[in-house]
């Protein structure tokens, strides 16, 4: 039998403190980097023995003595003191536990630990960052055996430091560099799929919709539309491009520009769903029909939206459940010993094919309907 996720509340981790502060309140990695006047990879490094001949051996010395005035005591050291699993995983988020993308997460987590005779251990800190750090000293002082790190979107992020005294994956982020270990969706392999999908339907006007604010799906995607372009030999034109808000009324706005273009496109590519929810209210304005007068494709496959748009939308599907088992898989590799190092994983976002895409009416004939990677 599966055992249930454990979500602990922000308010539940004061009385943690306390704990913190007469359990096991002791200095973090942190603390020995700027007492060593270092940085916490190189105290990361130099302590889990895997510096090598790269770090000084004076600059070694410096952080062996910091640990020792410190108090601090190593990841290693302390899975020898207990010797034994404690068949838990944590996982820390920021507001993934209260939105629908986070429960597929948590799901393909949950799923994998289950199975694994693990429970999943919850905190939601609502991107505060000192309950954020309490959740950290909370869930290392119950001695979980390993952590994940969740965004509710794809994003870069920097890692706390404490991150890395156990095993450790960011889940839907990635760091620079490639000290941590992390999995996200392939944000221009889709981008791509959506392009190349709408090409093989005869498109060849295709009117690209996205957001105004950076993320880093936003250039992924646009660079995955680029690619099937230019694959498929079909000129890139800029005139085609509009940005706007990433909601309803953004993507209303930025498809009634394209539409008003001398010559408009005949499908239109949106950057996500919400977008794509305003581009219909824009094409029925404009006296037009999907797909019959112009196509439109998605990006998300959000379960509120894309099945429910008339006609249903067709659109590219986020890999969150899949996301949440590979991180769990991940870390269970890692505690196993199978694994060793950071690894680094971009999952594919898989074609929902439903209804928004035709033909455009100049002519091309319908290709079969795609079955792979379809629902």
């Amino acid at each position: 039998m599966s055992k249930d996720p454990t979500v602990v509340s922000a308010g539940e981790l004061t009385s943690d403190a306390k704990l913190m502060t007469a359990v096991r309140r002791r200095a973090r990695m942190s603390d020995v980097a700027e007492a060593a006047g270092v940085s916490t990879t190189t105290v990361s490094l130099v302590l889990n023995d895997k510096a090598g001949s790269s770090i000084p051996d004076v600059t070694k010395e410096r952080v062996f003595e910091a640990s020792r005035a410190l108090g601090y005591r190593t990841n290693a050291v302390a899975r020898n003191l207990r010797r034994q699993s404690s068949e838990t995983i944590g996982l820390i988020s920021d507001t993934i536990a209260s939105t629908p993308y986070g429960g597929l997460m948590v799901r393909g987590a949950d799923q994998v630990a289950a199975a694994a005779g693990m429970t999943l251990m919850i905190i939601n800190t609502e991107r505060d960052p000192d309950v954020e750090a309490r959740a950290i000293d909370s869930l290392l002082a119950r001695q979980v055996d390993g952590l994940i790190y969740a965004t509710m979107w794809h994003q870069i992020v920097d890692p706390p430091a404490e991150l890395r005294e156990i095993p450790s994956v960011l889940l839907d982020a990635r760091s620079e560099g490639s000290v941590d270990s992390w999995v996200v969706p392939d944000e221009e392999l889709g981008g791509y799929t959506a392009t190349s999908h709408l090409i093989e339907y005869g498109h060849r006007r295709i009117g690209y919709i996205h957001e105004e604010n950076y993320y880093p799906a936003q250039p992924e995607r646009f660079a995955g539309h680029r690619r099937a372009l230019k694959e498929h030999g079909i000129e890139f034109i800029p005139e085609l491009v509009a940005v706007d808000m990433n909601d309803p009324f953004g993507g209303t706005a930025a498809a009634a520009r394209l539409l008003a273009l001398p010559q408009p496109p005949t499908a239109i590519q949106c950057y996500t769903d919400r977008m794509a929810m305003g581009a219909y209210r824009a094409i029925r304005r404009a006296g037009l029909s999907i797909p019959q007068d112009i196509s439109v494709i998605g990006f998300d496959n959000q379960d509120q939206i894309a099945p429910w748009l008339d006609p249903p939308l067709t659109t590219i599907q986020l890999p969150h459940e899949a996301m949440g088992r590979w991180a769990v898989e991940h870390l269970l590799r890692v505690l196993s010993g199978e694994t060793e190092g950071p690894r680094q994983q971009r999952l594919e976002c898989p074609l929902v094919v439903r209804d928004s895409v035709a033909p455009p009416r100049n002519g091309a004939e319908k290709p079969p309907r795609p079955s792979q990677g379809t629902t």
